[in-house]
């Protein structure tokens, strides 16, 4: 059998800790479960990447308006933010890992992505 590695699949995940990244890709989606608009970033450097999903909601807005605040683009009322701009920037994340319930099967699942954007 043949594997396609497609670019950026050659990478292991970041490992815990403070990582300097740069976001190098930006995919749009919506949350299984509730269908909440989200973007998904990827920061990555030479060690590998890890990815975070940044929610469009009430609750999500503090970390966006953080991750933008972090790479020189302050959030203003009344204009829209765009998440291209982000593509190429540099900044320091802290690495580690989440665990929930999947409200789907009720099983728990941990996902490894950047901690300092979770909502405490």
């Amino acid at each position: 059998m043949k594997i396609a590695v497609e670019k950026g699949q050659d990478k292991a995940l970041l490992p815990d800790g403070r990582q300097q990244v740069t976001i190098t890709d930006i995919e749009e989606g919506s949350s299984e479960y509730k269908g909440i608009p989200f973007f998904a970033v990827r920061f990555e450097n030479d060690e590998g990447y890890v990815s975070h999903r940044f929610y469009q909601s009430p609750a999500g807005m503090p970390a966006i308006i953080s991750l933008f605040d972090r790479v020189g683009i302050h959030a203003e009322a009344n204009k829209e933010l765009d998440t291209k701009q982000l593509i190429g920037k540099e900044l320091t994340i802290e690495v580690g890992e989440r665990s929930y319930t999947d409200p789907e099967t009720s099983n728990e699942r941990t996902l490894k992505q950047a901690v300092d954007f979770l909502a405490s």
